[in-house]
């Protein structure tokens, strides 16, 4: 069987045609994507819990919709996972901490609750640091996942188990969640597209600590297949309160447009920020290819200063109000990062906050301002590349905190804008690298439409097994 014909290895766009053709059934693709869970899982732990009777369920119910030419959507019968931190009715909901347990959750989230109307298949729920506190993936429940191009290293977090699902495709469409680069960052580290779409776009409930900063959004092969699950999971939904309207008819309308009407503006060094060598090489490589598809791109510095005071007032005070919310007990098995956070934020006042609150303010209103001269900013999404599994930061670079190492994407998470990680290459080593564009709040076709012509002319390359050095 060639990978074109192998369920396994198809996109989701494809397997909806394959549908809709008869030359496949949900249930095929859906006993694919569980084998190659069966497979591979154990080398990277993306997957923490895996519901194959109830994914092959709602398989059968949804080759019977196709059967009869009456599909919920296109994405009936097409294989998804969805964040541990996301509530699925009948699911345990872990967070990845130990201050949870196995019951069962009653209900759907937004998120949950829209792929499940729109007849997807959901497989199971994929590996988050303990309640998404960092931008790696490793907790004290499950472990830690690890990188599919090399499984010595981390995949990056905090929606590191659907990038490394993704990457393997364990399942073609993978439910993360971004306060602060969780969606970017892995997608980065693995080699995969990942977007947060414009707050509020994509309901989420019940919210992260932090819910200003909280955005839900995919992580895929293909923008296509992104667009595709935007087109289910990005719609008004009255259970969050966060929730704003607006979302396109189509997200994928724009999708194959050309980009010579783009003027992106490139900062390989936002805020003060340095990526290491390797990334910088092929990220401004990836900015000479924009140009070449015809957008007019042009090295500029925003004249930013780095935010990152900024987002750790607001990320670590609602790190301190879970901890405050702990007895004695539950505070010794909490992760020791998640706790020392905390004990930062204990040091600052209510004014201190404010005043972050009102710093986020004008860094907003500087990057909307800044897309009136230019459409799009781009960036390196995170500043390292990959490095080994079971840290916070890369050993021997003298560094405290994650924020540290992907200075780039929180900017945009305390704007509210959207941002895209889109894959463009590899390091001399052989490890992933992505570039990042930002828009203005609710310019995300601009940037799904930039992200899939780049794509469309430099396709990625995905690992056929975990460490496929280990194989040649």
């Amino acid at each position: 069987m060639t990978d074109a014909a192998d369920p396994g290895a198809m996109t989701a766009a494809q397997l909806s045609r394959a549908y809709a053709s008869r030359d496949l059934s949900p249930l095929e693709a859906t006993r694919a994507a569980l084998s190659r869970i069966e497979q591979y899982n154990e080398a990277v732990n993306a997957y923490v819990f895996v519901d194959a009777e109830s994914a092959e369920e709602a398989a059968r119910a949804s080759a019977q919709r196709w059967g009869q030419g009456r599909p919920r959507s296109p994405i009936d019968g097409v294989p998804v996972s969805v964040k541990d931190l996301t509530e699925v009715a009948g699911w345990p909901a872990r967070d990845g901490s130990r201050l949870t347990d196995d019951t069962p959750c009653e209900g759907d989230a937004p998120p949950a609750r829209a792929l499940r109307e729109a007849g997807a298949v959901l497989l199971g729920k994929t590996n988050t640091p303990e309640f998404g506190w960092k931008g790696v993936t490793d907790n004290r429940v499950f472990g830690a996942t690890s990188n599919p191009w090399d499984t010595r290293l981390t995949a990056g977090g905090s929606s590191g188990g659907a990038a490394a699902a993704c990457a393997l495709n364990l399942g073609m469409l993978h439910q993360g969640g971004d306060s602060g680069g969780s969606i970017r960052i892995p997608a980065a580290f693995t080699g995969v597209f990942g977007f947060k779409p414009t707050f509020g776009w994509t309901p989420q409930w019940p919210p992260s600590k932090a819910a200003s900063l909280s955005h839900i959004g995919p992580l895929t092969r293909t923008v296509e297949d992104a667009a595709m699950m935007l087109n289910v999971i990005g719609r008004y939904d009255y259970d969050d309160p966060y929730a704003t309207r607006g979302q396109p008819d189509d997200w994928a309308e724009c999708l194959g447009q050309d980009i010579r009407d783009l003027r992106i503006a490139f900062a390989p060094n936002l805020g003060g920020a340095a990526a290491d060598e390797d990334v910088s090489i092929r990220v401004r490589e990836a900015a000479g290819h924009l140009s070449d598809l015809g957008a007019e791109v042009v090295e500029v510095d925003p004249g930013l200063e780095s935010p990152i005071d900024i987002f750790q007032k607001i990320w670590f005070t609602a790190s301190l109000d879970l901890y405050n919310s702990c007895t004695e007990a539950q505070r010794r098995q909490l992760d020791p990062g998640l706790v020392d956070n905390a004990r930062r934020a204990e040091n600052w006042s209510a004014v201190d906050f404010f005043r972050a609150l009102s710093a986020r303010a004008e860094l907003t209103q500087k990057l909307e301002r800044f897309n009136r001269e230019y459409h799009l900013l781009m960036t390196p999404t995170v500043a390292v590349s990959p490095f080994e599994v079971n840290h916070d930061t890369p050993p021997g670079r003298g560094m405290k905190d994650w924020t540290e190492w992907s200075p780039y994407t929180y900017p945009f998470n305390l704007s509210q804008q959207p941002a895209a990680s889109i894959p463009c290459g590899f390091t001399d080593t052989g490890l992933p690298v992505g570039f990042q564009l930002a828009g203005g709040k609710h310019d995300d076709l601009r940037v799904l439409r930039a992200a899939h012509a780049y794509m469309e002319a430099h396709p990625p390359r995905f690992p056929k097994v975990p460490d496929p050095s280990e194989t040649v």
